[in-house]
Order: C-alpha cells, then sequence, then structure tokens
C-alpha cells in the first residue's frame, strides 16, 4: 500500500476542501395557504400538514 512520505500540511488540505460548500435552501411559496416552505418537504400550516399544497394524512 502507499503511504504519504509527508504530511500534508493545513494549507494544503484547505485548499482541495475549498469547494465542498453547503447551499442555501430552495424556498417555495404554497399557492394554497401561502405559507414559506422548503421544496419536496411536508409543512405545518395552523396546525394541519400539508405536502404539495394538500392536506397530508399524519
Amino acid at each position: 500500500m502507499a503511504h504519504p512520505k509527508r504530511r500534508v500540511s493545513k494549507t494544503r488540505k484547505n485548499k482541495r476542501r475549498t469547494h465542498y460548500k453547503s447551499s442555501p435552501e430552495v424556498v417555495a411559496i404554497c399557492k394554497e395557504t401561502g405559507e414559506a416552505h422548503v421544496y419536496h418537504r411536508a409543512y405545518k400550516h395552523e396546525g394541519k400538514m400539508y405536502y404539495k399544497g394538500k392536506l397530508f394524512s399524519e
């Protein structure tokens, strides 16, 4: 098995990891309730659970 000859420096390690970023969640507004929610997720409005603008049975 191959082993590194020298330890990888913090700078070199961090340069490699610069592209590992999280993107902000996309928020949608429901046409039925007017509630802002994350895409492809169920959400609560006035104590009821909704998914894709329809009442979702709990």
